[in-house]
C-alpha cells in the first residue's frame, strides 16, 4: 500500500471516529474554570446589581469614543476631586500584536490605578457603592468601571498590565471570555470572577443582546 493510500485510510478512519462523537452542547452555557480564570467565593445580589445599573444610567451616560464599535464605559471611581475623564482614563495601557509580523506593540498610556481611590459621588447610595466597599475591604483595587459590549462584538486580542475582577450584570450564552486559549462563559448570577488579563485575552459577545460587566483592576498584580 502506497503512502497516499495509507494517508487516505488514516484520515477516513479518524473522520469516522470524529463524526461518531456526540459533542457536549450544554456545558458551554456555564462557567468552566481554567488557567487564568476562576470564580471567587464572594457573591452579590444580581437583582440589585441590575437595579443599580438602571439607576446609574439614569444619572450618567456611557462614555468613550468607541461606542459605535460596541465598547463603552461608565467609570464608578475617580481620582479625588477630578471630574474630567479622558479617553485614556477609560482604557489605558495594553499590548497587542497588530499585524503579520507578530511583533508586540504598546498602545495608550499607563493609568495610575491607585489614584482612582474615590467612589464617584454621582452614584452614591446605589448598590454599586456597596460592591465597591466589599471589593475594597478584600483587595487593593484600582479603577472600577461598568463596561458594555454590543451584540456580535469582540475586543482586540491583547494583554493588560494587571489582572481584573469581572462581575457580569447582563449577559447571554453567546458572551465568552478567553484568557490565553481557555474559553468560557461568565454567567450573570452575582458571581465575581478573577481574570488574569496579564495574559493575552479577549471578550466577545456572539449573542443577540448587550453584555454588561463591572470590572475592577487589581494593581497589586501589575507587571
Amino acid at each position: 500500500m502506497g503512502a497516499d493510500s495509507v494517508s487516505i485510510q488514516d484520515d477516513s478512519t479518524r473522520m469516522k471516529a470524529w463524526l461518531a462523537t456526540r459533542l457536549d452542547t450544554r456545558s458551554v452555557a456555564s462557567f468552566v474554570p481554567g488557567p487564568g480564570i476562576a470564580r471567587l467565593n464572594l457573591m452579590f445580589d444580581i437583582a440589585k446589581l441590575r437595579e443599580a445599573l438602571t439607576v446609574c444610567l439614569s444619572r450618567a451616560h456611557y462614555q468613550g469614543n468607541m461606542q459605535a464599535e460596541g465598547f463603552a464605559a461608565l467609570p464608578l471611581t475617580r481620582r479625588p476631586g477630578v471630574t474630567e475623564v479622558s479617553e485614556n482614563d477609560l482604557s489605558g495601557r495594553y499590548w497587542l500584536r497588530p499585524d503579520d509580523s507578530y511583533e508586540e506593540v504598546p498602545r495608550e498610556e499607563y493609568v495610575d490605578e491607585a489614584a482612582y481611590s474615590e467612589f464617584d459621588p454621582m452614584f452614591a447610595g446605589t448598590y454599586f457603592e456597596e460592591v465597591y466597599h466589599a471589593l475594597s475591604q478584600r483587595f487593593t483595587i484600582g479603577r472600577l468601571r461598568v463596561l458594555s459590549k454590543g451584540l456580535y462584538n469582540c475586543n482586540s486580542w491583547h494583554r493588560d498590565p494587571e489582572p481584573r475582577l469581572h462581575i457580569p450584570v447582563v449577559t447571554n450564552p453567546g458572551s465568552l471570555f478567553i484568557v490565553n486559549h481557555h474559553v468560557t462563559h461568565l454567567p450573570a448570577d452575582g458571581s465575581v470572577y478573577f481574570t488574569d488579563t496579564r495574559g493575552y485575552h479577549t471578550a466577545l459577545n456572539g449573542g443577540e443582546t448587550q453584555r454588561v460587566h463591572i470590572v475592577a483592576a487589581l494593581p497589586d498584580g501589575r507587571i
